[in-house]
């Protein structure tokens, strides 16, 4: 594998990006929902939802990585969490998942002061278990990730 550069994700970005997260879609067997205007207005408005690095070889991905503030008031600081990283098939193996999950840190680091890093990950996915647990990842004891969606996330909104 050729040089491998590590950069913010622009506007312009959005198309790989996309591509990106597709193929960790697929990896994942998972449905991907998100279109580049939903990628364009969540990470672009006024009030950026995500953050994205991009690694790439030449002008081709070879990674991703979307990351978003967090605060805890357990620890005292503000955080990242990870929603995505994707290192292409031909990457795996070589760092850059970890070269990845560092940018976003130092990046998080600059931009908001963060000072710990969170993640969810499928109990489907052996392979992304075994790479954060070598990491030092660890499951948060006693913590359970839920969500709400849909009709029940616009009832509580009030939309319902």
């Amino acid at each position: 594998m050729g040089n491998v550069t590590i950069r913010p994700v622009e506007e312009a970005d959005l198309p790989m990006l996309d591509g990106a997260l597709r193929m960790l879609s697929d990896d994942l067997v998972d449905t991907h929902r998100a279109t580049l205007e939903a990628l364009r207005k969540a990470g672009f408005g006024p009030c950026p939802a995500f953050h994205a690095l991009l690694a790439l070889s030449g002008d081709t991905a070879q990674g991703a990585v979307m990351f978003s503030p967090v605060f805890s008031t357990v620890r005292g600081m503000p955080g990242l969490y990870i929603s995505d990283l994707w290192v292409s098939a031909q990457a795996r193996g070589t760092g850059l998942g970890r070269r990845l999950l560092a940018a976003a840190s130092a990046r998080a680091g600059a931009l908001w002061g963060a000072g710990y890093l969170r993640l969810d990950v499928y109990d489907s996915s052996p392979e992304a278990i075994g790479f954060y647990t070598k990491l030092g990842l660890a499951p948060m004891e006693g913590q359970r990730t839920l969500a709400l969606s849909g009709a029940g996330f616009a009832q509580l909104k009030g939309e319902a």
